[in-house]
């Protein structure tokens, strides 16, 4: 199922919002999106531009599993299963795509927030091919540029680039590569997901729901709304600011500039805007975390559940469950924890009764359970993320922090427990 055909899914089942009315691409659709976040939108009439916008369609798990066809209860264990058991894709004919040139102002790119660097495109993946590493694909967002003169560059984008698998295939010689934008469910989680360099994220994508790819100008790609032929210059611009993640503006760097040798788009396309800081910028990085955290304290001890909370900006927080056999399993937990997920920077950590979806449980647990001379689990001056302002700016360390809440080694765990009620019945019958 590609975007087009989950958006008009959304519609048939009446959870789509279209927005008729013309809309600015520079703020106003940000805005609207902000506003009606956690409801899928489409825009059919923005302001100079033909091609319709569909946005927030992946901003809460219930969305996320409807594109993968699970429900939001099942969406980790059928991520841990595409993790470990990635199918590689097959191939089908690339029709219906239309040639759009080169210029970047055929595309309804927004303009975000008014402090952003410029208009960027926040929900591109880039598909790159190593003959010895293999395929690719990551998200990475990518800025237009201003010439001299204040003018939007039609035919270059900046492209914010971690020094991970797409800057190595670089730097091993790689001249240009695919980025997609309007990208089925699958595909939006698989390449979201840090597999490792072995692990082909499209693999993962297609063991998640079925996903074909396609080839164009011989670049095998997902069948994505619209794609771009990016050649790599070898020159490098300021990009940002730009509001990330954690709904502060990450700093500005100096990034690769691309040159945009061709666009691609189905007839009758659909771009995706992805607000920044947003519930769907939230989704997609953040529970994407949640299968490698889960995997990395599976080798220790026995894990029920993991969540990446959304009170941490989806990213820096993040809870798990175990099933206590021994002690010191909560420290074990904390350690592989931060090595499944080496952003996050506190991590909790509670029985298998907590539900750690409620933040209410989690804090019972740290009211009752939790001694702080005992059971904190501090990583001073370690790796953080450099979304995390308080961090240090130049080495980006920071304090990492694991509190164990599980049941105190040696003690009852009845002593700890909530009493069960002693009787199954249904108000309904009394009142």
């Amino acid at each position: 199922m590609n975007l087009r055909d989950f958006v008009n899914l959304l519609d048939e089942k009446g959870l789509l919002v279209k927005i008729e009315k013309e809309v600015d691409p520079v703020y106003e659709a940000s805005t609207l999106m902000k506003l009606l976040d956690g409801k899928p939108l489409l825009f059919t009439n923005i302001k100079g531009h033909n091609m319709p916008v569909a946005a927030n369609i992946c901003s809460t798990r219930e969305l996320v599993g409807l594109g993968l066809g699970v429900d939001p209860q099942e969406i980790l264990g059928h991520l841990m299963k595409a993790l470990n058991s990635p199918v590689e894709p097959e191939n089908i004919q690339s029709e219906g795509y239309r040639d759009l040139g080169t210029d970047l102002g055929a595309l309804p790119i927004l303009t975000y927030y008014p402090n952003d660097g410029g208009p960027y495109i926040a929900s591109g993946i880039a598909v790159a091919m190593d003959d010895e590493l293999g395929p690719n694909a990551s998200f990475h967002r990518a800025m237009r540029p201003k010439d001299a003169s204040g003018d939007l560059i039609p035919d270059e984008l900046v492209m914010r680039m971690l020094k991970r698998d797409l800057d190595k295939y670089i730097d091993r010689g790689l001249k240009e590569f695919a980025f997609c934008v309007g990208n089925a469910i699958p595909v939006l989680i698989g390449a979201a997901i840090s597999a490792g360099s072995d692990v082909n994220e499209l693999a993962i994508a297609n063991a998640l729901r079925s996903t074909p790819m396609i080839e164009l100008d011989g670049h095998r790609v997902p069948q994505s709304e619209i794609v771009m032929i990016l050649e790599v210059t070898g020159e490098n611009k300021k990009e940002g600011p730009f509001l990330d993640l954690t709904e502060t503006p990450d700093i500005v760097r100096d990034q690769r500039v691309l040159r945009v040798k061709k666009i691609y788009a189905r007839e009758d396309s659909l771009f995706h805007g992805l607000l920044p800081g947003g519930l769907e910028h939230k989704t997609l990085m953040g529970m994407p975390r949640e299968p490698t955290i889960y995997k990395s304290v599976g080798e220790v001890c026995d894990v029920k559940d993991v969540l990446i909370t959304p009170g941490g900006a989806s990213w820096l927080h993040g809870a798990v469950s175990i099933v206590k056999k021994s002690p010191g399993d909560g420290r074990r937990a904390i350690k592989a924890a931060f090595d499944g997920h080496a952003s996050m920077k506190h991590v909790f950590v509670v029985d298998e009764d907590i539900d750690i979806h409620d933040p209410n449980q989690i804090e019972w647990a740290m009211a009752l359970r939790f001694q702080g001379d005992r059971d904190l689990v501090i990583r001073a001056m370690d790796k953080g993320s450099s979304l995390d302002p308080s961090s240090d700016l130049a080495t980006r360390e920071t304090c990492k922090i694991g509190f164990d809440l599980t049941i105190p080694d040696g003690r009852e765990a009845e002593d700890f427990q909530k009493p069960k009620l002693p009787l199954k019945l249904d108000p309904a019958d009394y009142i």
